[in-house]
């Protein structure tokens, strides 16, 4: 599956490499580390895309060094616009690599597209002391009986798994985490450029959201989780 990361396939259905979700992106990356008082001087962004994520952060972290790291030769042309003193991307696999060691190692919206997600977390423990993962939360009720909507993401953004909170959760205990601290993301109802059904399904959202977050999550969908681990 990482060949259409590499070909040009995937870039040519996903030109943005999804820029315009940057600012949201990594604000609630900065609010789990503030929240936390996870103190860093340097951060390492797993599949960085087009780097818009440490631009953002940089703006919060002035003081960090950032370091990007993608696969995608499309994506690394984007990224490497953003360079600076603070910044860097490298076109490489971090897991090849050998003797690095971050104070954050942050992964996001990744682990759902590499074909073997088990192997790729716990490889990952070695390179940091702490990790934030972001990871959509595609399996709801409404998702499952409709499927349509877990069919398209996996056509057009390239989704191969599939989690619900718990399932997450349990797959990064398992894979040797100890985890710090999680919470949901409104990702239907925070990030821009929405479709027609999302933006519909917005009011039911953040109304049972109110009455029991969970419940809201596992019926209707529409959240993501970010998580701190170590």
């Amino acid at each position: 599956m990482s060949e259409m990361y590499q070909d040009g396939k995937y870039a040519e259905a996903n030109p943005t490499w999804h820029e315009e979700d940057a600012v949201w992106k990594a604000q609630q990356i900065k609010s789990i580390l503030i929240d936390n008082g996870v103190k860093f001087e340097n951060l390492c962004e797993v599949g960085c895309g087009a780097g818009g994520i440490l631009v953002e952060l940089s703006k919060a972290f002035p003081d960090v060094r950032f370091t990007g790291y993608d696969i995608s030769p499309q994506a690394h042309e984007m990224a490497a616009r953003k360079k600076s003193s603070k910044i860097h991307f490298q076109l490489k696999d971090l897991l090849a690599e050998e003797g690095l060691q971050f104070d954050i190692v942050s992964v996001i919206d990744v682990i759902e597209h590499v074909e073997d997600y088990l192997g790729f977390v716990k490889k990952l423990k070695r390179y940091g002391t702490f990790k934030v993962f972001h990871i959509p939360l595609d399996l709801s009720v409404q998702s499952l009986a409709r499927m349509k909507p877990i069919m398209n993401l996996r056509k057009a953004v390239g989704h191969i798994h599939y989690f619900n909170k718990d399932l997450a959760l349990a797959a990064l205990v398992d894979c040797g985490y100890d985890i710090i601290d999680w919470r949901y993301t409104a990702s239907r109802l925070e990030l821009p450029n929405q479709a027609v059904s999302s933006r519909l399904m917005a009011n039911p959202r953040r109304w049972l959201h109110k009455v029991s977050p969970d419940l809201a999550v596992r019926i209707l969908g529409g959240y993501s989780l970010i998580v701190l681990a170590k």
